[in-house]
């Protein structure tokens, strides 16, 4: 399954069912840069059973003020609408491998 990518007009449709791994990111950002790849090698491991979405939070202001985001990356573990989890930093594939158990 592709990466999917965020706004305020989709976010709760997609993140209000089933697992979903929100990365929230912006492009002039270097480690964001970095947690690129591990979320695409994620994806693919997951095959479409987690959704793995993106949020460009220059373009999505208002999500990154919902979400109190004031350090990127931030990545978040929702369920059904609920944030279960959320981590400041470049995570590892093992650790976001253990946020969406």
């Amino acid at each position: 399954m592709a990466i999917l990518h965020l706004t305020e007009e989709n976010f709760d449709a997609v993140t209000g069912e089933g697992r979903s791994l929100v990365d929230f990111w912006a492009t002039w950002c270097g480690p964001c840069r970095m947690q690129a790849p591990i979320l695409e090698q994620l994806d693919g491991e997951l095959e479409g059973s987690v959704k793995i979405c993106k949020v460009d939070i220059d373009e999505q202001p208002e999500l990154a003020r919902r979400f109190g985001i004031m350090s990127i990356p931030t990545l978040a573990t929702i369920e059904d609408g609920e944030v279960l989890e959320m981590r400041v930093g470049v995570q590892s594939l093992e650790q976001l491998r253990r946020m969406v158990e």
